[in-house]
């Protein structure tokens, strides 16, 4: 089977309806990264300094060295940024979710009380703030459970929550393979939670932001100033918010570090944020369990039989129908690169007419003549497919009157006789007056006009059979 893993449709073109507490117009998910004293540092038995995020133009790691400047920037956070962050938000009483490095927790206790006194949430950023990307599966399931130990024993509960950052391409799946949180976040790609399956486990996963972010005052190109940032995050929520009056409400992550944004001049810019949000009725401010147990109830997982995950002897007795008494479309397509775009009925359409459109002319004409005439033979002795039957009914071709059926055997015989197969159009789409003029008026087309116009109705009718199947 050659598969393709990456979901591009996502919620596709129908977005449901968030339905946020109270008619929210905006849920906005307030992110504070608690990494200082979880960073790479000799002392923390890494084999060199941080190089990452931080006011440090230009900075690369120190192998085998602490670099003070570097520490000193992290320890900034913890000292002030974190208290200047508290003491905005409590008094907005805005709540937070942490995304908490497991061994900065744990050498941090007065501001992990701090949170806890709040009620914000903690969730996991992994054990140590470092990179992922080059770490064995088996290494780095091995620190996701001791940042679930220790998460347990400095904190006291477990974390529901988790995003690691800097991930590897195993993250996700050894995060969700736990079966132990209420949502991860390693992701970036919605504007709405979702649900993932893993094996047997629905697993929700709520995106997560790099872009109205802080980070982009330590990288390039990125914020200089405050304003800056405040414009960015004000249109986006300009945008979000518009969308959710017009009855398409989203979420809004923002991302903040306290050894960035706790700075007074970024700060200031955060501030004016948050004043200007507070100024718009309909505006739910939520910890992502908030969102993810609101998910849960509103929205829970719903599984569908996924014609990319299908054997091919399924997909073809369940797709083989849908170009006329020709199963062999459906065989060739199942070898096609399929993937999760390809489970609804636009997308496993496409994959089916690539095939037609590809086979040969006289494999096409064969389709054509495998459709039955229009209140033909085949009808009145009703030996139609289930959905030719269906179809024709729907412009009510199966209740002519005997004038009405001799003029349609005319028609058929005139068409069969010039052009040499059916005539073919997608009945669901027409009235039984507007079938007879198009009837009429393509008889008189030429033959390679009329195979083009039938291949085209051919796939039409296919599209709408899928509709039939598929969400």
């Amino acid at each position: 089977m050659n598969r393709y893993p990456r979901d591009f449709r996502g919620h596709g073109p129908n977005p449901p309806d968030a339905a946020w507490p109270n008619g929210a117009k905006i849920a906005i998910s307030v992110v504070l990264n608690y990494e200082e004293g979880g960073e790479n540092n000799i002392l923390h038995g890494d084999s060199g300094s941080e190089a990452f995020l931080s006011d440090i133009a230009g900075a690369a790691p120190w192998p085998g060295q602490r670099h003070w400047n570097m520490e000193s920037i992290y320890d900034y956070g913890a000292r002030a940024g974190f208290w200047r962050l508290h003491r905005l938000f409590t008094a907005q009483q805005i709540p937070l979710t942490i995304y908490g490095v497991t061994s900065a927790l744990a050498r941090s206790p007065e501001q992990l009380e701090a949170m806890k006194s709040a009620g914000w949430e903690i969730a996991s950023h992994g054990l140590k703030w470092v990179d992922h990307r080059d770490m064995p599966p088996e290494i780095e399931a091995a620190q996701i459970a001791e940042s679930f130990r220790l998460h347990q024993e400095v904190v006291g509960c477990p974390p529901t929550g988790w995003y690691t950052g800097r991930c590897s391409m195993n993250t996700v799946r050894l995060t969700a393979q736990t079966q132990r949180l209420a949502w991860i976040s390693d992701t970036y790609d919605d504007d709405l939670p979702y649900w993932m399956e893993v094996g047997s486990h629905d697993q929700l996963v709520i995106p997560y932001t790099l872009e109205a972010n802080d980070m982009r005052f330590a990288t390039a190109p990125g914020y200089i100033t405050g304003d800056q940032f405040f414009s960015y995050l004000k249109d986006s929520f300009d945008t979000l918010y518009a969308e959710g009056q017009e009855g398409r409400a989203k979420m809004f992550s923002i991302g903040l570090h306290n050894r960035l944004i706790g700075r007074p001049g970024k700060f200031a810019g955060l501030k004016k944020f948050i004043d200007y949000a507070n100024s718009h009725t309909g505006v739910w401010f939520a910890r992502r369990i908030d969102i993810a147990q609101h998910w849960q109830k509103t929205h829970p997982p719903k599984r569908f039989e996924r014609p990319s995950q299908m054997t091919r002897d399924r997909f073809v007795n369940r797709f083989g129908s849908i170009f006329e008494h020709s199963p062999w479309i459906a065989d060739r397509a199942f070898a096609l690169e399929l993937g999760p775009a390809h489970d609804s009925a636009a997308g496993l359409h496409n994959a089916l007419a690539r095939v037609f459109r590809t086979a040969t002319a006289d494999e096409r004409r064969a389709v054509l003549c495998a459709h039955p005439d229009l209140a033909g033979k085949l009808a009145a002795a009703k030996r139609l497919t289930a959905d030719s039957t269906m179809e024709q009914a729907s412009a009510a071709l199966d209740a002519l009157g005997d004038d009405e059926r001799a003029t349609f055997q005319n028609l058929n015989a005139a068409y069969m006789a010039k052009h040499g197969f059916p005539f073919i159009i997608a009945v669901r789409d027409h009235t039984k007056a507007s079938i007879l003029a198009a009837f009429t008026a393509r008889l008189h087309n030429d033959t390679e006009t009329e195979f083009s116009t039938a291949c085209a109705q051919v796939e039409r009718i296919a599209a709408l059979r899928l509709k039939d199947l598929l969400a």
